[in-house]
C-alpha cells in the first residue's frame, strides 16, 4: 500500500511526495481513514511510530477547502520541542498549500505569538499553559474550531497538565472531531477519553513491547563509574548519533560539558536552557553539528531525528513505560539501532520488569580493561552542586563618641547619653543574641 491509496488533495499529495513518504506506517494506515471519515480516534502507539503524519495529513485535507485564515484546528503537545518537531512537520507537508500554523508555548516573548494570531493563521501547536493565558486574555480565537488533536497524552498526564486540559476542553465548541494519542493508557488517560471523545475508533500499534528493531543490553556498573566507563564504552563504539539520558537537568548539563571537554562534539538538552538554546541543540543534532545530545526525559520528547544509532541510558529510567519511550529514538525508519544501560544493584527490580515486558532476559556486558573496582570518592566531586561564595560576617558598626554633657536646664539634672551604650552593649553580643563571654566577665567584675 502507498499513500495515493489515501487519495489525497493533489497539492496536499504533491507535499508528501516532496517529502519522499511512498509507503504509510501501520499507525498510518489504521488511523487515517477514520479521520478522514470525520470520526473521533483514539490511538495507542509508541514514539517513532508516524503519528505526527497520522493527524496532519487528514487535518490538511479536511481545512484546504474552507475558509483560511482562522484557527480551525488545535493540536496541543507536552513540551516546547514537540510543539515545534509537529509544527515543522506540517509546514513541510502544507507547503504546497496555503495553509499555515503557528506555535503557541512559553518560555518565550508572547508578543509575536499573539502578531501571528492576528495575521491569521488555520492551525495552532500549543502547550498548555500558554494556551490558556491567550484564551484568558482573549488574543486567541477558537470558536471556529473543528478538530482537536491532544498528543503524547500520558505525557501530559505525568507532567500534570491534565486539569489544564479539561480546563480548554470545556471552552471549545462541542462540535468537533476530537484524536488522541499515547503510548500508555493509564486510568487518568482513560478517563478523559471518555470525558473528550464521541464513540472513538481505536487503534493500537506495537504498544506491548519496545520496538524490535533495537538490540538491547545492560552494563552493571557502580554509580562514581558511570562517567569513566560512558567515556570508555563510547571509545569502543562505532556510533552515528547517540541521546544519551540522565535523570536529573544538572546531571545532562555536567556530562554534556565532560564530553566537549574530551573532544565531542556534544550539547546538553535540559529544562534550565532558554528556548533558543534548546534550539539549537535540537537543530544542531538533527544536523549533525552534535554527535551527541545528552538529554532529561521531558527535554528530549520532542526529539524527532531518524538516524540515532545509539541510545545509552546514563541513569535506568523509573518506569518501563519510559524505558520504552527512550528507546523508541533509535531503530526508526525501517534501521536497526542500539540501546544500552547502565545499572546498579538498585535497578534490579526495574530491570527485571523491563525484562518481563520483553519477554527475555536482557544481555549484561562488560568492558575489557576498564577498572570496575575503582573506590569511590569521599564525597561527590563529579556532580555536586558548586559550592555558593562564601559570605562575610557583617561588619560591626563603629562606636559612636558619647555626645557631651550640656549644661541642664534650670531646675534640671544632666541625662546620660544613653544610647552609644545600648549600641556597646548590642556590639558585645555574639550571632545568637546573647551577650559575649567577655561582657559576662566584666560585669561579674564589676
Amino acid at each position: 500500500m502507498n499513500f495515493d491509496a489515501f487519495k489525497f488533495h493533489p497539492q496536499i499529495a504533491a507535499g508528501v511526495k516532496a517529502l519522499g513518504y511512498t509507503n504509510p506506517t501501520p499507525i498510518q494506515v489504521q488511523a487515517i481513514p477514520p479521520v478522514l471519515a470525520g470520526k473521533d480516534v483514539m490511538g495507542l502507539a509508541q514514539t517513532g511510530t508516524g503519528k505526527t503524519a497520522a493527524f496532519a495529513l487528514p487535518i490538511l485535507e479536511r481545512l484546504l477547502p474552507g475558509t483560511q485564515g482562522k484557527v480551525r484546528a488545535l493540536i496541543i503537545a507536552p513540551t516546547r520541542e514537540l510543539a515545534e518537531q509537529i509544527h515543522v512537520a506540517i509546514g513541510d507537508m502544507a507547503q504546497k498549500t496555503r495553509l499555515r500554523s503557528c506555535t503557541v508555548y512559553g518560555g518565550v516573548n508572547v508578543n509575536p505569538q499573539i502578531q501571528k494570531l492576528k495575521t491569521g493563521v488555520d492551525i495552532v501547536v500549543a502547550c498548555p499553559g500558554r494556551l490558556l493565558d491567550h484564551m484568558t486574555q482573549k488574543t486567541i480565537d477558537l470558536a471556529s474550531l473543528e478538530v482537536l488533536v491532544l498528543d503524547e497524552a500520558d505525557r501530559m498526564f505525568d507532567m500534570g497538565f491534565l486539569p489544564d486540559i479539561r480546563r480548554i476542553v470545556k471552552q471549545l465548541p462541542k462540535k468537533r472531531q476530537t484524536l488522541l494519542f499515547s503510548a500508555t493508557m493509564a486510568e487518568e488517560i482513560r478517563k478523559l477519553t471518555q470525558e473528550v471523545l464521541n464513540n472513538p475508533v481505536t487503534v493500537q500499534i506495537g504498544i506491548a513491547s519496545p520496538v524490535n528493531s533495537v538490540s538491547h543490553a545492560l552494563y552493571p556498573v557502580e554509580q562514581h563509574l558511570k562517567t569513566g566507563l560512558l567515556m570508555e564504552l563510547l571509545k569502543q563504539t562505532d556510533t552515528e548519533s547517540i541521546l544519551i539520558f540522565t535523570r536529573t537537568k544538572y546531571r545532562a548539563k555536567r556530562i554534556g560539558e565532560q564530553l566537549e571537554k574530551a573532544g565531542y562534539r556534544a550539547a546538553s538538552l535540559q529544562g534550565n536552557l532558554s528556548q533558543n538554546r534548546r534550539q539549537d541543540a535540537l537543530d544542531g543534532f538533527r544536523d549533525g553539528k552534535y554527535q551527541i545530545l545528552v538529554a532529561t526525559d521531558i527535554a528530549a520528547r520532542g526529539i524527532d531525528v531518524s538516524t540515532i544509532s545509539h541510545v545509552i541510558n546514563y541513569d535506568i529510567p523509573d518506569t518501563t513505560d519510559a524505558y520504552t519511550h527512550r528507546i523508541g529514538r533509535t531503530g526508526r525508519a525501517a534501521k536497526t539501532g542500539d540501546a544500552f544501560t547502565f545499572v546498579c544493584r538498585e535497578d534490579e527490580t526495574l530491570v527485571r520488569n523491563i525484562e518481563q515486558v520483553m519477554g527475555a532476559r536482557i544481555e549484561r556486558r562488560f568492558l575489557k580493561d576498564f577498572d570496575y573496582k575503582k573506590a569511590a570518592p569521599a564525597r561527590d566531586a563529579e556532580f555536586a552542586r558548586p559550592p555558593r561564595p562564601p559570605r562575610g560576617r557583617r561588619p560591626e558598626p563603629k562606636a559612636e563618641k558619647a555626645a557631651p554633657r550640656t549644661p541642664a536646664r534650670a531646675g534640671g539634672a544632666h541625662a546620660p547619653a544613653r544610647t552609644p551604650a545600648r549600641k556597646a552593649t548590642q556590639s558585645r553580643r555574639d550571632l545568637s543574641g546573647f551577650p559575649s563571654r567577655s561582657a559576662v566577665a566584666r560585669r561579674a567584675g564589676a
